[in-house]
């Protein structure tokens, strides 16, 4: 296979390399940010053989390609000059960044976590791995193994990405916030110094034998190896502590200064009051985690277990990555997420099983056995929940049961993860003593999964296509209303670009119904992946934006329902996009939907009605 020219189609399709703000990938898709993603071919992407999916959530426009991933991630690399470290978050409608609200602080606190735990988990995985290897040599082939010097070594390799995880932490940290990586590096480096440590190897070995300060204030003296939130809140101060240095050091001094300043700053007090405060903060974590484990523990597990398949789809699933190292380190095992997320994963393969014993299609039943060893054995699950589960929508019940049956089994038998490990059979070693507990859960979800849909079965027929109902037919002239409603004036629309009529001239439709449609014969020549917006250029060229709602592009399609697609040719009346309007609306977002001409092509166009109640399909010039 050509990799370079996969590389150059996707690039392609997604508006070209300057259409690109950032690309980074994960385990089985590429995940790019771009500029305007409404230049984005979703339809060419899903048309090239290798892409098994696409999905635009989070703000990054994820293209899915499975065991292709790595070899077009790296041919990308080398023919386009594009950013591939930390990514940003893009608002379609404007350039601005998104202010801290009440409303928003949860979501960035969390992507400012997630971007920093990122960079640090394939090393963790990695170590964790080779902790299994040796845990699986000195178990059943050598015990005496552990004895030798190469043991003590390679086990040094397996725990330094877990030991110096906090310097992992504070790089990908400062990598998001735009500081110098190097700086809160070293001033959370500080806290894993040998001369720290001596102090708590003597204060263990003799309590109260000295009595550590620093500028007379009290220095809590802890084991900060493998700990995840004093990095975060060291790497936050140097970040700020360097911002306030640069602007008030003289350029002559800041090559000298500033560095020196910064870690001097975040050093200290990270020794005095950020280290303690997340040591604090872990040990609260740990508790809460602790207390869903003896309480509702089997239902946690089975509950998001059950879930993941969603979350995998929006690409959310990344936002709980922060949190397993962190129950690693504190309170030691993790009891609820990893378990979780290696039954999700058994219950995709055990959906996909459940259709290979359905199917008498010959080609689907190898396929779904391929992609179930795929999903079981390899971890991957994005081509069986793409490919298969979702595809003929049933499976996916068989995904959820098998997931949530299964969480519950392993759950009220104790399934702890004690070493970070890739989600799949291999990784049971990572559950130590309740290895059983997890293979009980891991061969029950599998049942109930391939069990469920089997019984269920799978719609092998076509796509049904959508029947569109009977119109009037239109004058290629005419302009229609796009939904039911009542017309607003332009001067009450909550945004000055549309009341201004700054756009082209405009009408407002207050919505009555869930249907927003075709103002024009023409052809769909712009359509947003969310769905909140779509272009129609008419047969005599003229151009209309339909625009939904205000400031909607944040909800990334939640609440729409795109029924077209780009290119299509379509007549006035026709069904462009269904909203869940009450959805929308407890979002907090207005509704109202704007009919803009943004291109007249010549033509004097004038909107005759205005005012007053209209149907899908009413004239407005």
């Amino acid at each position: 296979m050509d990799y370079h020219e996969l590389g150059k189609e996707i690039v392609q399709d997604v508006g070209g390399p300057d259409n690109i703000e950032s690309l980074t990938h994960c385990m089985t898709r590429l995940r790019f940010v771009l500029k305007d993603v409404s230049k984005a071919n979703k339809d060419a992407l899903e048309d090239i053989k290798e892409v098994i999916g696409v999905v635009y959530a989070g703000g990054q426009y994820m293209i899915i390609l499975g065991s292709n991933l790595l070899p077009t991630f790296e041919a990308i690399n080398k023919d386009f000059n594009l950013i591939t470290t930390a990514t940003v978050d893009e608002n379609l409608d404007e350039s601005k960044k998104e202010k801290w609200t009440w409303k928003t602080i949860g979501n960035n606190i969390l992507s400012f976590i997630q971007a920093s735990v990122t960079p640090m988990i394939p090393g963790l995985i990695a170590g964790g791995m080779l902790k299994v290897v040796l845990l699986l040599i000195v178990t059943f082939i050598s015990p005496a193994f552990a004895k030798t010097t190469s043991y003590t070594l390679i086990s040094a390799i397996a725990d330094a990405p877990f030991f110096f995880m906090p310097i992992m932490v504070a790089y990908g940290a400062a990598t998001k916030l735009g500081g110098t990586p190097a700086y809160a590096m070293m001033s959370t480096a500080a806290l894993l110094y040998p001369t720290f440590r001596d102090l708590l190897a003597q204060l263990v070995a003799r309590p109260g034998s000295i009595n550590v300060t620093l500028f007379n204030l009290p220095v809590k003296v802890i084991n900060y190896g493998t700990s995840l939130l004093p990095a975060l809140l060291i790497s936050l101060l140097a970040y700020w502590v360097e911002k306030l240095l640069n602007k008030i050091v003289p350029g002559i001094f800041k090559s000298v200064l500033v560095g020196m300043g910064t870690i001097f700053v975040a050093g200290s007090l990270g020794y005095l009051v950020l280290g303690p405060i997340g040591d604090i903060l872990g040990q609260g974590i740990a508790t809460v985690v602790l207390f869903l484990s003896r309480t509702v523990g089997p239902l946690a597990v089975g509950l998001l277990a059950a879930a993941l398949p969603w979350l995998v789809m929006t690409g959310m699933h990344v936002a709980l990555a922060p949190f397993m190292p962190q129950l690693i380190s504190k309170p030691g095992y993790d009891p609820i997420l990893r378990p979780a997320f290696i039954l999700h994963n058994m219950a995709e393969g055990g959906a996909n099983i459940g259709v290979a014993l359905k199917t008498k299609n010959k080609k689907l039943k190898s396929e779904a056995w391929s992609l179930a060893v795929g999903a079981i054995v390899a971890g991957v699950t994005e081509p069986s929940l793409y490919g298969i589960n979702l595809k003929y929508k049933k499976p996916m019940y068989g995904v959820m049961a098998g997931g949530f049956v299964g969480g519950i089994v392993a759950g009220l038998l104790g399934a702890r993860a004690y070493i970070m490990g890739y989600s799949n059979i291999f990784a049971i070693p990572v559950f130590e003593k309740t290895a059983l507990a997890i293979i009980a859960g891991i061969i029950t979800t599998i049942i109930v999964a391939a069990a469920v849909t089997f019984v269920l079965g799978i719609d092998e027929g076509k796509e049904k296509k959508l029947t569109q109902p009977v119109r009037k037919d239109y004058p290629d002239n005419a302009i229609v209303a796009v939904a039911e409603g009542k017309l607003e004036p332009l001067s009450t629309v909550n945004d000055e670009a549309f009341a201004s009529g700054a756009l082209g001239k405009c009408v407002a439709i207050k919505l009555d119904g869930d249907f927003i449609c075709a103002p024009a014969n023409g052809k769909v020549t712009a359509l947003f992946p969310t769905g909140h917006a779509f272009g129609i250029t008419t047969k005599e060229g003229i151009e209309i934006l339909v625009h939904i709602g205000i400031n909607t592009v944040n909800l990334q399609g939640k609440g729409f329902d795109v029924l077209v697609h780009q290119g299509d040719e379509v007549r006035a009346g026709q069904p462009i996009v269904k909203v869940d309007r009450k959805a929308i609306e407890r979002e907090g977002y207005d509704i109202t939907t704007m009919e803009i001409v943004t291109n007249p092509n010549n033509h004097d166009i004038e909107f005759k009605k205005k005012d007053g109640h209209v149907s899908v399909g009413t004239e407005l010039n």
